[in-house]
C-alpha cells in the first residue's frame, strides 16, 4: 500500500471512529507500528487528525469551550491540587526575582505561601495585588481595564504596560492545554494579556490541576512548548515530548 493511501485510509477510519489506539491500526492496515506512528505524526502536523498518547482523535472531536466560570464557581473546584501546585511554585521564587502573577484562582492561592520579600511581584489580578500586599510584598498593579467575571485587569492599556517590563519568571493560569492548541482560554483580551506576559518573561510556568489537559478553549495564548506546566498528575506522557512538566503530588 502506497504512503498516501495508507494515511488517506487512516484519516478515514479516525473520523468514523473519532478516536483509534497505534494498535487497532497496526491491525486493521497490516502494518507496523512504527510506520502507524510516522503517519500520525505527519497527518498531526497537516491539522488532519490530533495526535494523542497511544493513537489519534479526530480533529471534530474536540469539543471547544467557549464560555468561563466566574472566580467563585472556580475558587470551589480542585482546591487540594491548587494548594499543592501552588505550594511549589512558590518555592520557585528567588531573590531579586522580577515575578509576573496572571490572575486566577491557583495563581491565588499561590500568594498565601510566598514568603520571599527580596523579590518584586507584579499582577493584573486585582486580589492578587490586595493579598500580595497584605503580605508585606512589594507590589505593582497593572492598569486596564476591569473584567468583572475574572477580576483581572484587561485591555490594550494593560498590554502597553507590560510591553515596558522584563520579567524574570512569570506565573500564569489556563482554561486548557492541550498538544495541538497550546495553552488556552475562552477569553480574546485575557489570551492577549497573557501572551505579553510569557513573551516577556524569562520563564513562564503555568499552574495547572489536571482537568485542564485536553481540553481546548477558543483562543490560544501560548504554544505548548513556550510555558513549563506545573500539575499534580500527569494525564497523558505524551506531554512530556513537547514541554516540561512537573508533577507534584502531596
Amino acid at each position: 500500500m502506497l504512503t498516501e493511501e495508507r494515511r488517506t485510509l487512516i484519516v478515514e477510519i479516525v473520523n468514523e471512529k473519532k478516536a483509534v489506539s497505534v494498535n487497532e491500526l497496526v491491525e486493521m492496515l497490516d502494518t507496523s507500528a512504527a510506520t502507524i506512528r510516522r503517519d500520525i505524526n505527519e497527518l498531526n502536523r497537516s491539522g488532519l487528525l490530533v495526535k494523542v498518547f497511544g493513537g489519534a482523535t479526530a480533529v471534530s472531536s474536540l469539543d471547544v469551550n467557549t464560555k468561563e466560570d466566574a472566580v467563585g464557581q472556580k475558587a470551589t473546584k480542585h482546591i487540594v491540587e491548587k494548594d499543592t501546585i501552588s505550594k511549589y511554585a512558590a518555592k520557585i521564587i528567588q531573590d531579586n526575582d522580577f515575578v509576573y502573577i496572571d490572575a486566577g484562582t491557583t495563581t491565588l492561592t499561590m500568594i498565601d505561601y510566598i514568603d520571599n520579600k527580596k523579590a518584586k511581584y507584579i499582577t493584573n489580578g486585582v486580589v492578587h495585588a490586595k493579598k500580595l500586599m497584605d503580605r508585606g510584598l512589594e507590589t505593582i498593579m497593572i492598569g486596564g481595564r476591569l473584567k468583572a467575571s475574572t477580576e483581572a485587569v484587561v485591555g490594550p492599556d494593560c498590554v502597553e504596560f507590560i510591553r515596558k517590563y522584563h520579567f524574570t519568571k512569570a506565573f500564569m493560569g489556563t482554561n486548557g492545554i492541550s498538544i495541538r492548541a497550546g495553552f488556552t482560554t475562552p477569553d480574546v483580551d485575557e489570551a492577549m494579556i497573557k501572551t505579553e506576559a510569557i513573551r516577556h518573561s524569562y520563564m513562564a510556568y503555568v499552574l495547572a490541576d489536571h482537568s485542564k489537559f485536553d481540553q481546548v478553549n477558543s483562543v490560544t495564548f501560548a504554544d505548548i512548548n513556550s510555558c513549563s506546566i506545573i500539575t499534580d498528575k500527569m494525564v497523558a506522557r505524551e506531554y512530556i515530548n513537547h514541554t516540561v512538566v512537573k508533577v507534584v503530588e502531596e
